[in-house]
């Protein structure tokens, strides 16, 4: 028998025969791990089993490529906190649908899963959105498709940094960007730390990191981005709740 426990994020939970719920989680130590739960459709768990819960989960099969049986314990209802607000439940929504569709199984990537758990501590946080974005990129990079905002991929030059290299991740002078810039992604200015992000720059950065993660991630498994993230950059676009600095000499701390 083999059985572990760990704490986790509730990632989703799906009806599976006579009562019983399929669980993904993403888990400190052991990766994004499946588990059926027996009793998880009842009343009572489905509101453990919301996605973003903080749980303390068990899991026990005979052999390690079973899915196992798995009980959780709750620890924080985050779902419940926020379901009372469209925006940050979109953002609370989409981290877990994202993990779920782009970390691989079982493998264990512990950064992930601290920032995930960090993000959904801090959505109270005024600007929650770049957390998320910031998010993002730590993903990718977790993955092996991290940013290179250093210096510009055509000149070696380090300043007017505005674009960013789809294929390879790099940042891109406005010089050095000129002849391609109808190829290039845009670069959010609050990403190098010279100005607080304004409404357009999270946008620009849900962007950026959709797009990576469509090329490098989810387009070779033959997915694409799942319908939460979609439905996360609809509600900020509408959005009149969520406040954004302006300013654009004001130094992001």
């Amino acid at each position: 028998m083999i059985e572990w426990t760990d704490d986790a994020i509730v990632l989703s939970a799906r009806p599976h025969g006579e009562g019983a719920a399929i669980l993904q989680l993403l888990t400190r130590r052991h990766g994004r791990h499946a588990g059926l739960v027996r009793g998880g459709a009842s009343r009572r768990m489905r509101g453990v089993l919301q996605p973003g819960n903080a749980v303390v989960a068990h899991w026990r099969a005979r052999l390690a490529e079973h899915l196992g049986a798995c009980t959780v314990e709750l620890v924080q209802n985050r779902w419940a906190q926020w379901f009372d607000d469209p925006e940050r439940l979109a953002g609370l929504d989409a981290i877990c649908a994202v993990s779920e569709a782009s970390l691989p199984e079982r493998e264990p990537l512990e950064p992930v899963h601290e920032a995930a758990t960090a993000f959904l501590d801090h959505l109270d946080a005024e600007l929650w959105p770049v957390l998320y974005v910031r998010w993002e990129i730590g993903l990718l990079g977790a993955l092996g498709y991290g940013l290179d905002l250093s210096s510009c991929a055509v000149t070696g030059e380090t300043d007017e940094l505005v674009y960013v290299s789809p294929r390879s991740g790099r940042a891109v002078s406005r010089r050095g960007g000129e002849p391609y810039r109808d190829k290039l992604l845009p670069l959010p200015a609050f990403l190098l730390g010279k100005r607080a992000p304004t409404h357009a720059d999270f946008l620009d950065g849900l962007e950026l990191t959709g797009q990576l993660l469509r090329r490098h991630v989810l387009n070779p498994a033959n997915r694409d981005l799942p319908p939460a993230r979609l439905r996360l950059v609809d509600r900020i676009r509408d959005s009149s709740t969520i406040s954004m600095h302006s300013d654009t000499d004001q130094e992001v701390t």
